[in-house]
């Protein structure tokens, strides 16, 4: 296999987490290598398809995954494997980009392949910190609210880029802080240790997700500011919430105008 599309959708279709890891760790060593190129003949995929997931967890609405506190080594445990899930997601978002855009520069996909590689890794820590815990992926119910937004983004990779890295995974970087400081008030310095590598490679993450967006506005002779705003009206409704990490956000590319517009619109939305 030489077409970087067709290793994406391998990459999609894995059910297994283990699997799924294994091709996609495959897949950014051989694109390192120049052994994977994306085929600009290749044809462009039809419908959106679910990708690969493995029986559990039991994907619920997200009001019914429960809250649980973190005094108790089994709440530690559900928020772990509620990050663990996001980033099992993450993977599949990033492997989609790669394999349902095209007609991008090489760095575009080279970006989203680096991505997933960096969420592969990121799941199989958090895995790893289950085990300690006492618990395996699926071993609690969980969402599907980020494969649902790349199905409503399938038809336009300007409102993907927008909404899904400078959106939904942006708001990663604004509530892992405050996450890493209720688990220091328990004392779970390992869970701390694996957040503090997610939140750093997350704003790389994010950035490239603004990069590609204002390529796409560029590209289409769009202002990106007031088309990002729109985009959120149009696909976000009432479901803005801050605070936000401006540090972050300012260093995965925001300007300081998208932060104070950001600011108003959680408000007002």
């Amino acid at each position: 296999m030489t077409d970087l599309h067709a290793a994406a959708k391998a990459c999609l279709a894995a059910a297994d987490p283990a699997e799924k890891l294994r091709l996609t760790h495959a897949a950014w060593q051989a694109l390192q290598a120049g052994e994977l190129h994306p085929d600009p003949t290749a044809a462009a995929p039809g419908s959106i398809g679910v990708p690969g997931h493995p029986p559990l967890p039991r994907l619920v609405p997200q009001r019914q995954v429960p809250h649980r506190g973190l005094g108790t080594p089994e709440g530690r445990a559900a928020l772990v494997h509620a990050i663990a899930h996001i980033e099992f997601n993450a993977i599949n978002l990033a492997w989609d980009a790669v394999y349902r855009f095209r007609g991008f520069p090489d760095d575009y996909y080279r970006d989203w392949a680096s991505c997933a590689n960096d969420e592969a890794r990121h799941f199989a820590m958090l895995d790893r910190r289950l085990a300690e815990l006492g618990h395996a992926y699926g071993d609690f119910d969980a969402h599907n609210g980020l494969w649902e937004m790349a199905e409503k983004t399938a038809h336009s990779d300007l409102a993907r880029m927008a909404l899904v890295p400078r959106v939904l995974e942006a708001r990663g970087l604004d509530v892992t802080p405050g996450m890493i400081e209720r688990l220091r008030g328990v004392g779970d310095e390992r869970t701390i240790a694996i957040l503090e590598v997610i939140l750093g490679e997350e704003v790389a993450h994010v950035a490239a997700g603004t990069r590609w967006f204002r390529w796409c506005c560029e590209r289409d002779g769009l202002e990106p500011r007031a088309t990002f705003v729109q985009l959120l009206h149009d696909h976000m409704g009432g479901n803005l919430r801050g605070p936000f990490n401006r540090d972050a956000r300012l260093a995965a590319g925001f300007d300081s105008e998208e932060m104070d517009q950001l600011a108003a619109l959680a408000v007002s939305l």
